[in-house]
């Protein structure tokens, strides 16, 4: 099960999410660090097939899986911005939510303990994948943020709304969504997001002694749990497809993507 980190030179342009195992707990690392491990389509593919196996029949022999970021500068920096360049219509963007929300779905539904490491950057897709996590350590230097009313001019779909809700509440989901506000360590700490913030010299320790904790109490209690919450989180979630279509659709969307790609500001119209 255990796949072996190629050095760092070896490292493909498109990124890679390695899979790796040190007794019952697997690692999978996202890593891309020249580009704060912004996800591009080959690493959502890569994650997607680690969590199925690790979750084919139980065989995996994992007990907890750690997820986080290469390089100790970032989680994971959203979705590689590029990409979008590709987008012409609303339904683009419906079928991009749709297609992060089922990657996402495969972190949530793995039937052992998830634990998300933040050392830096966790913002858009990256604050996604952190809160499908479990549980979730971080570095005093930790941000989190959806700063897409800043950059891209773009939303996020329904479940992933609902999810970031129930792990922030929705005050501080509104503070990163409508005013792009990056909240720090500390914010996220106080609302019950992070289970502690550490030193980076000793996150390596925390991030052991909890994966301890969580790989001897009894796994399917912990499945099942998980699962029932996870379905209580999306259960009632509405369909707005018609948002994120308008949204995506919209001449604003397109000069977001074009502005930061070219590194400038980005000029709002409203339309």
């Amino acid at each position: 099960m255990s796949t072996p980190r190629p050095p760092e030179g070896d490292v493909p342009a498109e990124g890679r999410v390695t899979l790796t195992m040190q007794g019952p707990v697997a690692t999978l690392t996202f890593d891309r660090p020249a580009a704060r491990n912004a996800m591009t389509w080959a690493m959502y593919e890569q994650l997607a097939s680690h969590c199925r196996a690790l979750s084919a029949d139980g065989n995996s022999g994992a007990r907890v899986v750690v997820l986080r970021g290469a390089g100790g500068e970032a989680f994971v920096a959203g979705t590689d911005i590029a990409q979008f360049q590709q987008f012409s219509s609303g339904d683009d963007g419906v079928a991009y939510e749709a297609r992060i929300d089922e990657g996402i779905q495969l972190v949530e539904q793995l039937p052992m303990p998830t634990v998300a490491v933040i050392e830096g950057w966790a913002v858009g897709g990256g604050l996604a994948i952190a809160t499908a996590c479990d549980f979730r350590i971080a570095s005093p230097k930790a941000r989190f943020g959806v700063p897409i009313a800043k950059t891209l001019g773009n939303t996020l779909s329904a479940q992933n709304l609902a999810k970031l809700r129930a792990a922030w509440g929705l005050q501080p989901v509104r503070r990163m969504l409508l005013l792009a506000q990056i909240l720090d360590a500390e914010a996220a700490l106080a609302c019950g997001f992070l289970e502690g913030v550490y030193p980076a010299e000793t996150l390596d320790a925390e991030v052991a002694a909890l994966s301890d904790r969580l790989g001897a109490l009894a796994p399917v209690t912990q499945s099942v749990v998980k699962e029932a919450l996870r379905r209580q989180t999306v259960e009632a979630v509405p369909d707005t497809d018609d948002l994120v279509r308008r949204c995506y659709g919209s001449s604003d969307f397109h000069e977001g993507v074009d502005a930061f790609v070219n590194r400038r500001p980005p000029k709002w119209q409203g339309t």
